[in-house]
């Protein structure tokens, strides 16, 4: 494991993101570019000539496979004894957001966009052999891009030397014995999908229907629903040909025959649509003070790195799943920080290793520490002076607002918000 703030050439470690069993990923800050990236880097046990020859494919197909929603490859090189392999910085997995409920019409976009990608791969005669939420990454505004092609197999006319790497709960039957084809990744697309509008994942021996299919055939229509029971069909022979038909009969059946009637015209506002009206109307008058560029894990409420709780729902924010625009991150609680701090501004952690004595300007501060023998420069809602650690005293204010949290005093709108951001104590309008 690399620490956070270690400098491996360009690159400075922000955090770690994932850990698997043969590599690690992490979020890095790119000194010259300026861009958070993705690192993608071998454990020392996997950087044998077996592993790295999967590395080293999954860089060389990256040519092969743009496309929109396949995660591009930005540089794979050696640096430090490390193969390294630099990717764009998504927000979350699939995996992550699938934990939560989806709208039929999110899953719908969702599922396209996933037979999209590895239609492209098919067309590129690519096969995956690890379709899985968690390979796939979303990205601003709900874009979806497949990666992790560590696996994958070029099609040839015999596959009798392929093996059977995968995820198990995904896996197709006959690339579980070492066959993997075309079809093992319409297999895969179509549990992933099944699992979209459901919440289950079907296990073997996959008679149909699988459990929850109510759930499938009240958001999908009867085409739909007929689709993905060919799509997950035990027999390779009786599924899709590949993902490329997969998809072709995904778009017939989604906009032809069989689409469910629409319901009758309800001119009462929709909850969900109010709280999307409130949000945008939110936007418009904070956005820019409070830099509300993220959205709540639980809700979707615009929300910023420095709250510690959701104003909307009351979810505790965890900040390693927030894109932060500092360029450094704090190892103990994951919000940024500034190159030239010596402590977090929002913990009371440990200080940081300085790597510079310059000092960075920055037109967010507007506030002195008042601890006598610092005086040095605060931005909004900071918690702790990042120069001295003193805990700041002041009661920040919303910039459009007059009122105040009746618990810790810091600034709130009830017009907007349920709960205090800065405290979690719930308001009263």
């Amino acid at each position: 494991m690399l620490r956070p703030r270690r400098k491996l050439g360009k690159y400075r470690i922000q955090r770690c993101i994932s850990n698997g069993n043969i590599a690690a990923v992490y979020q890095a800050y790119d000194t010259i570019q300026g861009l958070r990236v993705a690192l993608k880097i071998p454990h020392p046990s996997a950087m044998d000539e077996y592993f790295l020859a999967d590395f080293r494919r999954e860089a060389r197909l990256a040519p092969i496979l743009e496309h929109p929603n396949i995660i591009p490859i930005r540089d794979a090189s050696f640096i430090d004894g490390h193969f390294v392999i630099s990717m764009p910085l998504g927000e979350r997995t699939l995996g992550d957001r699938m934990r939560k409920r989806l709208a039929a019409s999110t899953a719908l976009d969702y599922a396209d966009q996933t037979l999209a990608a590895v239609a492209h791969a098919h067309e590129c005669k690519v096969i995956h052999c690890d379709v899985k939420p968690d390979n796939f990454v979303l990205f601003a505004d709900n874009v979806l891009r497949l990666g992790d092609f560590g696996f994958s197999k070029i099609a040839q006319r015999t596959l009798k030397q392929a093996s059977g790497s995968g995820t198990v709960g995904y896996m197709a039957p006959e690339q579980a014995v070492g066959r993997p084809m075309f079809q093992s990744d319409v297999f895969a697309l179509g549990l992933l999908i099944y699992e979209l509008f459901s919440g289950h994942l079907p296990q073997w021996p996959y008679d149909w229907p699988p459990r929850r299919i109510e759930r499938v055939r009240a958001k999908l229509n009867p085409a739909l629903v007929a689709w993905l029971r060919k799509a997950i069909e035990v027999r390779p022979e009786a599924r899709y040909k590949n993902a490329i038909v997969m998809y072709r009969e995904f778009k017939r059946a989604r906009n032809g025959a069989g689409k469910r009637r629409k319901p009758a015209r309800n001119t009462a506002i929709d909850p969900v649509r109010w709280e999307a009206i409130r949000f945008r109307e939110f936007q418009k008058k904070y956005r820019h003070s409070l830099e509300t560029h993220h959205h709540c894990s639980n809700c979707e409420g615009p929300v910023a790195e420095a709250m510690q709780n959701c104003p909307w729902c009351g979810e505790k924010l965890k900040a390693g799943r927030l894109e932060t625009r500092f360029p450094a991150t704090c190892p103990r609680c994951h919000r940024g920080a500034k190159l030239d701090w010596r402590y977090c501004a929002w913990c009371y952690g440990h200080g940081f290793v300085v790597e510079t004595t310059r000092r960075y300007p920055d037109r967010r501060y507007d506030a002195r520490c008042s601890n006598a023998k610092c005086k040095e420069p605060l931005m909004p809602f900071m918690r702790y002076c990042p120069w001295c650690r003193t805990k700041v005293k002041r009661a920040w204010r919303l910039p459009s607002s007059k009122e105040r949290c009746p618990s810790c005093h810091w600034g709130v709108d009830t017009t907007f918000w349920d709960r205090c951001p800065w405290c979690s104590k719930g308001l009263s309008r």
